[in-house]
């Protein structure tokens, strides 16, 4: 460092000449270089540093962790129960390996192995007959055991190998079977499966079967326009792959209003551009063996691509948006049906493909033309349930038997029976009528991605993303809220697992043509409060439906179509009942966004098309998504009166100070391609106004020498591409042409040799802005190097023909020269 005279003639640290009130002078002593530690030495080969004895603690011991110090590297998880060598016990340590620490890229069996065939080689006696032969067969099995190993390593990914390590030092069995049990949880629950678990299971299939099975017919017939045996179907293939694979034991898996109405509309569109025929009972079902494909097709390719985190990406006001406005278009299609005007809509033009504004207009014009008793079924069979519904959520808390009660299932039996024996269907009401496959045999195998389904698969893109979203959304949401399992505490929930089961379930109901099936809350719920503690449950559920299948179908024959849309209905209301709540909470904490969002998704659904308020959702979600990413959250900084402590000073500018002459400017994110776009343009408002909020009509407030020393604090710029390490480059090379200093504030050390540190280095933005002594630990110490440098500036203005710092010889020169001036 230069220095400079002070009053008294003597030569010490540069103080500046006038120094501010916040900022102090100071003496940079050859103390605060940095030394490296001993465990840097050691890893440097300094001869210096004393060799580690076996009673020595470790070298980690010595350095404090902190936040760039490894977990696995600091943490020594084996109870030492004494000092000095110790060969007992559960937890003795193992003997130290040759070839030191061990990295955990690798399995630790490689390193166990090389140790073990090293000890081997260095104590076989040489000197015996038949060490050769000894000696060959030991290398072709180490050989052998080599190629095995490598083999392993490759298959298996870091994490297990690390896992290796862990295990193999708390004496665990690591196994390939337990890395299985984790992706096949069946591994886990059938081996722990206790018989005593089977009533429960099989009385909560009892009651699931009895009041969902039902609803499947309804959903394919009513909303998906499909044979209703192809909603059967999703709760035999379904629940039973996912039994398999599913990591949330109480989950039942089985079709959705949602994303039935998606699969109708989809059949619909086909029928509009020409594809098919209304009636075309066969064209339908595989439309929906092709729809359901897609969406298990891409739930599996995220699974697998560990894209558990696509339930995020859109928002809750999108999702309440849109199922509420499914909801309304389900109350509304069922009308006609409840109504008994589906005769006079099929031959009304645009009434059956309209948007329900238009059927809406269509029900109130003709309703003189309603059948009365078609009502009077539909109307009483929606209060019936509705009451039921409300009786047993009242009376649950004190008598938890009641959820045993198969409300729907007595409902749909008793208006059977009576339809049959009063011969309604006689008298005008709809039934379902013979209910059998499209394609005239049960359980036809049709492989959904052949090239004749083209036209259709392209058709259905779009709407396969959606359903696969939602399904995975809602499946998540329910596998969150019902909690852990205690029966089987081995299988832990995961959301890529999650993806991966429900994939394969629908690629395998896909195949049969089934409805697309996810998880259900209200299922789910049912199914865990009435006795469902394993995936047995599910099992036995496709058990019972595959019996309803084979046995039960005939006498289904005068089920009421009004009583089937009535439990769509029941479906529809409990849809919409939320968006009340939702809709006041965002209006009591003035959320006009969400607000906005949620509106605009309900009316054009309503007022158009499912597909267009869809596509307007989807698209303002992920518009939110792209502008949250892309916008720069970088603060001006300014110092708590009396501390050395930096806080944003847009916040409370007034308990702040401001330190005269610098900028100190805080990047809280990671610096990519996406959030650098800006980041120019932020600056320079921060530079002009000393804030982000001005407008930028607004003449400059701040003066240029304001911004002469520019402290970028880039402790969360914990990572940095090539595109955002381009755009900070320009930054500071514009900076340093006007002659603004920059520091670097808790940014990465060179010793550190991170990612960041390497790519500051290469692109030459360490050289730039002066050095590596320009990246300092804290704003604090920052603010001191400005003030030396200031100090420094001042006196080779003074004296221009100094370069260094005086000696001896100088200092009576410079007297001379300044007329004896001290």
């Amino acid at each position: 460092m230069s220095r400079t005279l002070s009053p008294c003639g003597t030569i010490r640290g540069h103080a500046p000449a006038n120094p501010s009130n916040l900022r102090q002078s100071f003496t940079i002593s050859p103390s605060s270089s940095y030394e490296p530690s001993s465990a840097a030495a050691a890893a440097s080969g300094r001869r210096d540093s004393p060799p580690l004895s076996p009673t020595s603690p470790p070298v980690d011991d010595a350095i404090p962790p902190s936040e760039s110090t490894a977990l696995l590297q600091t943490l020594d998880l084996r109870e030492h129960v004494h000092d000095g060598p110790c060969n007992h016990g559960t937890f003795s340590p193992r003997p130290a390996s040759p070839s030191g620490s061990y990295t955990f890229g690798t399995s630790y069996r490689d390193h166990a192995d090389d140790a073990s065939s090293s000890e081997t080689s260095s104590s076989a006696p040489h000197s015996m007959d038949g060490a050769e032969s000894t000696s060959h067969s030991s290398t072709n099995k180490h050989r052998s055991k080599s190629w095995k190993n490598k083999l392993a390593s490759r298959m298996r990914s870091k994490k297990m190998s690390t896992s290796s390590v862990l295990a193999e030092r708390h004496g665990i069995k690591d196994t390939t079977v337990m890395y299985l049990s984790y992706y096949l949880p069946v591994m886990v629950w059938a081996r722990e499966y206790s018989w005593s678990y089977f009533k429960g299971d099989f009385v909560a299939a009892l009651t699931v079967a009895g009041m969902y099975v039902p609803m499947a017919l309804s959903l394919a017939d009513n909303l998906a326009h499909v044979p209703p045996i192809n909603g059967l179907y999703s709760f035999v293939f379904n629940p039973l792959v996912y039994a398999m694979l599913g990591s949330c034991p109480a989950m039942i898996v089985g079709p959705e209003a949602a994303g039935s109405l998606l699969v109708g509309t989809v059949i619909k569109s086909s029928v509009d551009r020409g594809l098919g025929e209304d009636d075309d009972a066969v064209l339908h079902a595989q439309i929906c063996g092709i729809i359901a494909g897609m969406a298990g097709a891409i739930v599996f390719i995220a699974g697998f691509a560990r894209l558990g985190f696509l339930d995020s990406v859109l928002s809750r006001p999108f999702l309440r948006g849109f199922i509420s406005a499914i909801g309304a278009v389900i109350a509304v299609d069922q009308l006609i049906p409840e109504l008994g005007l589906s005769h006079l809509a099929e031959h009304a033009p645009g009434v059956g493909h309209g948007s329900s504004v238009e059927k809406l207009y269509f029900i109130f014009g003709n309703l003189d033309k309603v059948h009365t008793l078609t009502f009077l079924l539909a109307a009483t069979s929606f209060v019936v349930i509705m009451v039921c519904r409300e009786v047993k959520r009242r009376m649950q808390p004190l008598y938890p038997g009641v959820a045993y009660i198969p409300d729907r299932f007595l409902v749909v039996v008793l208006s059977a029976f009576l339809c049959y024996w009063f011969q309604w269907d006689k008298a005008g009401v709809a039934v379902l009528g013979k209910i059998e496959a499209a394609s005239g045999h049960t359980f036809t195998f049709r492989w959904p991605f052949r090239m004749s389904h083209m036209p259709h698969i392209r058709e259905a893109m779009g709407t396969s993303f959606l359903i696969a979203l939602l399904g995975f959304f809602e499946s998540s949401v329910a596998a969150k809220s019902l909690g852990g399992n205690e029966a089987f505490a081995g299988i832990q929930l995961s959301p890529n697992r999650e993806l991966v089961a429900l994939g394969v379930a629908n690629l395998v109901g896909s195949c049969f043509m089934s409805l697309p099936a996810f998880g259900g809350y209200g299922r789910s719920k049912v199914n865990k409060q009435t006795g469902g503690k394993s995936p047995m449950s599910s099992i036995l559920l496709s058990g019972l439906t595959l019996l309803c299948i084979t046995f039960l179908l005939p006498y289904m024959y005068y089920l009421p179509k009004p009583v089937l849309s009535s439990l769509i209905s029941v479906v529809a209301w409990s849809l919409i009942e939320e968006c009340p709540h939702d809709i006041s909470f965002f209006l009591r904490i003035h959320a006009w966004q969400e607000l906005g969002l949620m509106i605009t998704i309900l009316l054009s659904t309503i007022f158009f098309s499912l597909s267009l308020g869809m596509a307007i959702g989807v698209g303002l979600s992920l518009l939110q998504v792209i502008r949250h990413a892309t916008r720069p959250r970088i603060q001006i900084l300014g110092r708590i009166p009396g501390t050395n402590r930096f806080e944003n000073a847009e916040a409370r500018p007034e308990r702040l100070e401001f330190v005269e002459g610098c900028l100190i400017v805080k990047i809280p994110e990671p610096l990519t391609f996406a959030n650098t776009g800006e980041l120019k343009t932020r600056l320079r408002r921060l530079e002009l106004y000393g804030t982000s909020q001005a407008h930028p009509a607004l003449p400059r407030l701040r003066r240029e020498d304001s911004n002469r020393n520019i402290i970028f604090d880039i402790h969360g710029v914990t990572s940095l591409d090539g595109s955002g390490t381009q755009v900070l480059e320009e930054i500071i090379s514009s900076y340093r042409d006007r002659g603004v200093r920059i520091f670097f504030s808790r940014g990465p050390s060179p010793e550190d040799n991170q990612s960041v540190w390497t790519l500051l280095k290469r692109s030459g933005i360490v050289n730039l802005v002066g050095g590596e002594n320009h990246f300092v630990e804290d704003v604090h110490e920052a603010l001191k190097m400005t003030e030396v440098e200031e100090g420094d500036m001042i006196t080779t203005k003074r004296h221009p023909y100094l370069t260094t710092a005086p000696t001896g010889f100088e200092l009576a020169s410079l007297n001379d020269h300044n007329g004896g001036e001290k």
